[in-house]
């Protein structure tokens, strides 16, 4: 029997920590330097960090985390599934989670950035009722490989 848990986790971990840089190979091989927004695990670890894992039958297999900037807004990163546990509904458990546990934290307000090639992650923040916004934070507003959007949380 297959069961999926998605926990509040320690991205310091071993398995977290292949999990990330699995992650940042498949971005890196996508875009170059400059378009990739990659959190590092120190950065991951900062309070106002919530960083999760989903676990099948205990193994993790994929992640996700959301950045509080002050209340304004979450910002989602870390979305990662490994490939042969895709179609399983697996990155809406976890963005479901990520979207809960910021409403929780009174954030009116999610936002992400992802890239114009991650197709799977577009449709997956698209179903998940996100919409197109403007750049925001730091990251650089003439990027042509980034794509934002934004989901309000009430």
């Amino acid at each position: 029997m297959r069961e999926i848990t998605v926990v509040v986790d320690n991205p310091s971990t071993k398995a977290a920590r292949r999990l990330i840089g699995e992650l940042d190979a498949y971005l890196e091989n996508l875009y170059p330097p400059e378009s990739n927004y990659l959190l590092s695990v120190e950065a991951l670890k900062q309070p106002n960090v919530t960083f999760i894992t989903a676990r099948l039958n205990g193994e993790v297999i994929g992640c996700g985390a959301f950045v509080n900037h002050d209340g304004e807004y979450a910002e989602v990163k870390r979305m990662f599934v490994l490939p042969g546990f895709r179609g399983m509904k697996i990155g809406r458990r976890l963005l479901e989670e990520l979207e809960s546990r910021a409403s929780l934290c009174g954030i009116k307000m999610i936002r992400l950035e992802t890239g114009v090639y991650q197709t799977e992650a577009l449709r997956l923040y698209t179903k998940a009722g996100y919409t197109s916004c403007g750049p925001f934070g730091d990251y650089r507003p003439d990027d042509p490989l980034c794509v934002f959007m934004e989901k309000n949380l009430t």
